[in-house]
């Protein structure tokens, strides 16, 4: 019964070690989802300003034009770094999510064993109880 006792000390301090990873990768997670967002949104923002310019042909000359032309391929191409950036951000961010419901598992997983033992020493010391009481004195009293 010791060990045991001893064993569910450990998976009790084990089980916290693990709630506490648990809690480290739902940081990380919500770092790389607050990331995510930030880069979907600079994307579809760039991908709209380079439609918009893109759109405009009033131009006074043909220099204002072709200034105009090279604008918007330079958001074009931001716009594509921005939504590679977010396409790496996502598999991170994915990534994350998944060490997250392993850390949740494995955290999971120590919490039942401790449980176990728990009940065994419970269903241990119900049975000890009984047995190791004796009576004293008279059936009178």
């Amino acid at each position: 019964m010791i060990a045991q006792r001893a064993r569910l000390k450990r998976l009790q301090r084990l089980e916290r070690v693990r709630a506490i990873a648990r809690q480290a990768a739902a940081v990380e997670a919500a770092e790389a989802e607050g990331a995510l967002a930030q880069l979907e949104t600079l994307a579809e923002r760039t991908r709209r300003l380079a439609e918009d310019y893109a759109a405009r042909g009033q131009a006074p000359d043909g220099a204002a034009l072709r200034q105009l032309a090279q604008f918007a391929a330079g958001l074009r191409e931001i716009h594509t770094r921005t939504s590679g950036d977010a396409d790496r951000a996502r598999t991170y961010a994915d990534g994350k999510l998944a060490a997250l419901g392993e850390a949740e598992r494995r955290r999971s997983a120590v919490g039942d064993r401790a449980a176990a033992i728990e009940r065994l020493l419970g269903r241990q010391a119900a049975v000890a109880v009984p047995g190791a009481r004796r009576g004293f004195g008279t059936g009178l009293e």
